[in-house]
């Protein structure tokens, strides 16, 4: 009896993982094309669309939830790399299940020098592949000038995370690296 508890409770516990890390949707944005609009609010209860960021190379990236210990390093490694970021006019942009109010408490612990987006009715991360039915995927979309996706990075390790990403802005010629002057 207790080893068909065990299998059991092991087939709950795969089945759950499975769940969460399965998406529900079959939209999987391409490299090469247009980001998809949204309009979503940040942590400050604003307004946020994508047509806000027209003409600036853009960071979407989606975490799964607020005050977990990957999120935290994940949005702090941005927070600490920020200037880096501003000086190369890229904006960064954090995409959850959380809500605003969590959102807003989240960066203010943090002290987060970008917007938190609450999408919790899942919405956007249908429109960009990453849902799955517990919270979004851990993906990242890189976006140029033209909001153009010319990169999605799904297999992230969290060191130098920020660092990363400059560099691949900087691999592809979207940004000029000023210390090759």
């Amino acid at each position: 009896m207790k080893m068909y508890f065990i299998v059991f409770i092991t087939i709950i516990i795969s089945a759950i993982l499975f769940l969460a890390f399965s998406s529900k949707s079959n939209n999987e944005i391409k490299i090469g094309t247009h980001a998809p609009n949204f309009e979503l609010f940040n942590q400050d209860s604003e307004l946020v669309s994508l047509d806000n960021y027209k003409g600036k190379n853009l960071v979407i990236y989606f975490f799964p939830k607020a005050f977990t210990p990957g999120w935290v390093k994940q949005a702090c490694g941005f927070r600490d790399e920020y200037e880096d970021f501003s000086k190369y006019n890229i904006e960064i942009v954090g995409i959850s299940y959380d809500t605003k109010e969590k959102q807003k408490e989240f960066s203010k612990r943090y002290n987060l020098t970008f917007p938190l987006l609450s999408d919790v009715d899942a919405k956007v991360s249908k429109q960009y592949g990453v849902d799955t039915y517990f919270f979004p995927k851990r993906v990242t979309f890189l976006i140029n000038k033209d909001g153009v996706v010319f990169d999605v990075i799904k297999n992230i390790s969290l060191e130098d995370y920020g660092l990363k990403i400059i560099e691949i802005f900087k691999k592809n010629k979207l940004i000029e690296d000023t210390n090759d002057k």
